[in-house]
């Protein structure tokens, strides 16, 4: 298959990219896209063949469910049993933004889109590419991250070209995604609002808004109620160390795994913050990726799954994360790394 990757304007989308985008999703097709979080696979939500698509093409389990992103509450309602108070809070004070809403669903929902699960998770992107294709194509568009299942999530369309050339029809590239971590994912069946996966909305703001808001704890035993709970994610080649600790401890344990991986002529990749940078730096790792102040957290989260793919790109065979405060967005944060280095964490 051609693949076709256009540069859209990421404010003013041209009409001709958002029809014809539009155009292949009504035909069961798929078309990567811009959000504000990361590049989405995009597929017509309501289409179970055109759903089971993203599966194949990704590489992605069958149980882990799809988001469906809507471009207004009319579709939302359609698309749930019931459209909760709390829902309708959540909405008037995050959406469009990142964050996701789990409900019951309605028979709408192929059962390929909720994993077999009662249950759909919807999203309204703020993105004007992703909202104005929704609108055009006229149905919720199911949009996991475009790149290969597994694999660190799609920042860049560059990203999306190296995972899937050749295997969609369309690539809409409108340059970096802004937030650069997925959504929030909140679960509104269980009694007490809770967090399936961390993302671009905090716990802090959500507990501002409803309360008491809890976070879930996933065993591998169940089926997945939302993306990214159950399986190895946003994983680069390497073999990654997640280390947590005191800066100078980390620093310490980071330049004795620099030393040990080069002499036994392995590459040594260290994904730092800013403030520990300068230091690192001295000891020659073979490539050095700062992802942003400690005191900045959404510039890191922007800049991570950059950083675990360009670890990719140079061939590093071990990698070393300098973990981050985990509250507020550092929270989602610590999630895609620990997912990305298999739970291989290392107090110091």
């Amino acid at each position: 298959m051609e693949t076709k990757r256009v540069t859209i304007d990421a404010q003013k989308p041209e009409f001709q990219w958002i029809q014809e985008g539009a155009r292949l999703i009504r035909e069961g097709k798929l078309v990567a896209l811009p959000t504000e979080t990361v590049y989405g696979l995009g597929a017509n939500a309501m289409d179970a063949e055109a759903c089971r698509e993203i599966f194949r093409v990704k590489g992605r389990p069958q149980d882990n469910p799809l988001i469906a992103h809507i471009s207004d509450l009319d579709m939302a309602k359609k698309l749930t049993k019931h459209w909760t108070p709390q829902a309708a809070l959540c909405a008037e004070r995050f959406w469009p933004g990142p964050l996701t809403l789990v409900l019951e669903k309605t028979d709408l929902v192929p059962d390929v889109v909720s994993g077999g699960l009662g249950t759909v998770g919807i999203r309204m992107p703020k993105h004007p590419v992703a909202l104005q294709l929704i609108q055009e194509a006229g149905v919720p568009i199911a949009a996991p991250s475009a790149n290969l299942s597994g694999k660190p999530s799609p920042t860049k369309g560059s990203h999306v070209w190296k995972d899937l050339n050749g295997k969609i029809p369309l690539i809409l590239d409108a340059g970096a995604c802004a937030v650069g971590v997925e959504s929030t994912v909140l679960d509104l069946t269980e009694e007490v609002p809770t967090i399936l996966r961390p993302g671009g909305i905090t716990k802090e703001q959500l507990e501002e808004v409803l309360g008491e808001v809890a976070v879930d704890h996933p065993s591998e035993l169940q089926a997945p109620k939302a993306p990214g709970m159950k399986y190895r994610h946003y994983a680069p080649k390497g073999d990654l160390t997640l280390l947590i600790g005191e800066r100078t401890k980390v620093i310490s344990k980071m330049v004795e795994e620099i030393r040990k991986g080069q002499s036994r002529l392995k590459k040594v990749g260290i994904l730092c913050t800013l403030e520990s940078a300068a230091e690192l730096h001295y000891h020659l790792p073979d490539l050095l990726y700062v992802l942003g102040s400690e005191s900045n957290p959404a510039e890191v989260a922007g800049n991570l799954y950059e950083g675990l793919r360009l670890c990719d790109e140079q061939g590093m065979d071990i990698i070393l994360a300098e973990g981050v405060s985990d509250k507020g967005l550092g929270f989602a944060i610590m999630n895609r790394l620990i997912k990305a280095s298999g739970q291989k964490v290392l107090r110091v």
